[in-house]
């Protein structure tokens, strides 16, 4: 029979990639090293892999970081109930046929809406050991944490965004949590002391946009890092021996509740950093250094902040009081190597007090010996203004960068000229004016 006409052997049909060596080698990796390079893809892209052969077929299901954000799905449609659809079927998907551990849970997209579908998802999530969660509702109001949440002991880091905590009665914190972010959350008083008390491994804190509490009570003996804006009343440390860095804005002005207070002799520097020993940066915003500048303010604090090398400030030059705080930290950080200062232009009216004396104060001689960097930003040229940046200059030998960057175009030649006659303590310092 000719060799045309002959009954040929029909292979099966191979997968696109399975003809070479290349495949082998790749899926001869270690698990773990197949595993970290799904983690490092898109769901979408991880579940698109199992068309490369038989043996990637299943590996997606046990990728162990599942993150579901606006790139999981592919959709030609700009039609929000059919991407809501289509999400929901995903993470179903998903969920549905993942075999192996799970290390990070990540749900943020623009059209997350449906707490009942959200709420299935945790509590088929709660028998799993995650160790990073994140819940970002980016629509409609608060949505309510389930109570199974709660009992995910084996979280180390927790992100929400736009949700209402409830913790039951039974909640005794999470022992291993060492990160935690709550951003536009509401959460009750007590309930958020107890939430911070009983993570004892907690490093990391960032608040913002909060509501449902006001006193700032931090008791966390591990903690590092702390970042906070919103709106408060009151802020204390406690058991904060390696906090670090701090960076704290209060997004209210005090300065009613501060003329009452006024009147006692307490001081809110003071208290403030009497836990905070080791503290090696620090940023003031909005209006927290008002917040500070309540009470008596000292001219120096009782123990120095001898680990401080970075400081960012927020302050009304024309307020006599603030000046005085912001002076108070300089003069408490002898070991800064970096100064940030931003005026707030909005509050150039002094009433009527003068402050120069605390910035001509000339009993003090090269404070600043590691100070190299200065950064003055949103200067108007208020004679309050020029004496800080006088009193910076004459107390730092080993200064090499001044920038100036002034609120306003007319009048920011007049500064320059101003601030290059000024004495200088070292020889090396470079006055720079920055175009507003």
């Amino acid at each position: 029979m000719p060799e045309s006409k002959r009954m040929r052997h029909r292979e099966p049909p191979k997968f696109p990639c399975e003809t070479g060596v290349e495949l082998d080698r790749l899926s001869s990796l270690p698990k773990r090293v197949l595993y970290q390079i799904l983690s490092q893809l898109s769901i979408r892209d991880a579940v698109r892999t199992s068309a490369l052969s038989r043996k990637w077929r299943y590996n997606w299901t046990k990728n162990p970081n599942l993150v579901f954000d606006n790139n999981c799905i592919a959709s030609p449609s700009q039609d929000q109930a059919h991407i809501k659809n289509k999400l929901v079927n995903v993470v179903y998907h998903v969920l549905l046929h993942h075999t192996g551990a799970i290390d990070k849970f990540k749900l943020s997209h623009r059209e997350l809406v449906g707490a009942s579908d959200i709420n299935r998802w945790i509590l088929h999530l709660s028998s799993r050991p995650i160790k990073e969660f994140v819940l970002e509702i980016w629509k409609g109001t608060r949505y309510e944490i389930p109570c199974c949440l709660f009992s995910y002991q084996n979280l180390i880091h927790l992100e929400l965004f736009n949700c209402l905590l409830r913790p039951p009665s039974s909640f005794k914190g999470f022992g291993n949590l060492k990160s935690l972010d709550l951003q536009h959350v509401t959460l009750a008083q007590d309930a958020f002391e107890d939430l911070i008390t009983n993570c004892p491994l907690l490093e990391r804190l960032a608040l913002m946009n909060f509501d449902g509490f006001s006193q700032l009570k931090i008791n966390a003996p591990n903690l590092q890092f702390f970042d906070i804006g919103g709106v408060f009343d009151d802020v204390s440390f406690e058991h904060t021996f390696h906090l670090t860095l701090v960076s704290i804005g209060l997004y209210k002005n005090l300065k009613n509740e501060r003329n009452v207070a006024l009147g006692g002799s307490s001081s809110k520097l003071l208290s403030f950093f009497a836990n905070l020993p080791y503290i090696r940066r620090l940023e003031v915003q909005s209006y927290f250094l008002t917040y500070l500048a309540m009470g008596n303010v000292p001219t120096r604090l009782p123990k120095p902040c001898t680990d401080l090398n970075y400081l960012s400030i927020r302050v009304n030059f024309n307020d006599m009081d603030e000046s005085a705080a912001a002076l108070c930290l300089l003069k408490s950080s002898p070991n800064l190597q970096e100064v940030e200062m931003m005026a707030r232009p909005e509050e150039q009216s002094g009433g009527g007090r003068t402050i120069t004396s605390s910035w001509e104060d000339d009993h003090w001689t090269s404070l600043f010996l590691q100070l190299r960097s200065v950064k003055l930003v949103g200067i108007s040229g208020v004679q309050p203004e020029l004496d800080c940046i006088k009193f910076l200059l004459s107390n730092s030998p080993a200064l090499e960068r001044m920038s100036i960057k002034p609120i306003l175009v007319d009048g920011g030649l007049d500064l320059l000229k101003d601030s290059l006659q000024f004495s200088r303590a070292s020889v090396m310092a470079e006055i720079i004016y920055l175009d507003p």
